[in-house]
């Protein structure tokens, strides 16, 4: 059983062009707040990941609807960038586990492995844990605010119709929907053009992770792959 405060949905409903007005991550954050730029890159990470290395593995993507642009890796902390590492689990290979305590999102592998992605998770009030499902995958998902969110930003009412796919979208390029015995949680695991977010609490209730992470983990990610958001 899934356990919240809020959710974020994603409901595919079609909606006018997207206009400049509230930021992606106001949307996300469910407030006016923006987060600075956290500048933590050094030259290596703990893993030998040099920031030459991780500017190729979070380079520019070519796709088909939008050209998706490089992330800019120095506001992300080296710990967060995509690794394999040990990870010992009875869970079958493909099964995604959410850290949120650590900002981890962790696909299981064989031989005892995992790939690690950094992420961002709900803010204090916001998060939950619980098992679900990936019931539907999406490309440039709809994005439509939950009546709580435009309850605490009316600013956000313009977009009640859905906000069409699109580099200015919340949830981005790819997006894993979770489900719970057939029914949508309001609740995703999305690709983030903000890296600075990574690492942090910011969302309502949803997961992102680096847009070049989220492709990797979507592309190996079929429906009905099994998903435990662990407690924070």
């Amino acid at each position: 059983m899934i356990r919240s405060a809020g959710p974020f949905s994603s409901a595919p409903h079609k909606g006018e062009a997207p206009r400049a007005g509230l930021s992606r991550r106001a949307f996300l954050a469910g407030s006016a707040v923006s987060l600075g730029a956290l500048g933590l890159a050094g030259c290596a990470s703990q893993d030998g990941m040099t920031l030459a290395e991780a500017q190729k593995l979070y380079g520019p993507v070519p796709d088909k609807k939008f050209a998706i642009p490089a992330a800019d890796v120095s506001k992300v902390d080296p710990k967060y960038f995509r690794r394999t590492v040990p990870y010992e689990t009875k869970e079958a290979v493909g099964t995604i586990i959410v850290d949120p305590a650590n900002y981890y999102v962790y696909r299981i592998e064989e031989d005892g492995k995992a790939t690690r992605y950094g992420a961002n998770v709900g803010r204090d009030g916001f998060r939950w844990n619980g098992e679900a499902y990936v019931g539907r995958k999406s490309e440039w998902a709809t994005w439509t605010p939950p009546r709580e969110m435009i309850k605490r930003q009316p600013e956000a009412a313009k977009w009640a119709g859905g906000m069409p796919g699109g580099l200015d979208n919340p949830l981005g390029a790819r997006t894993l929907h979770l489900y719970q015995n057939g029914s949508y949680t309001l609740y995703t695991i999305y690709a983030t053009s903000d890296p600075e977010t990574i690492g942090s609490g910011i969302t309502s209730g949803c997961v992102g992770l680096l847009t070049q992470d989220m492709i990797d983990l979507y592309d190996k990610t079929p429906v009905k792959t099994k998903v435990i958001v662990l407690p924070a």
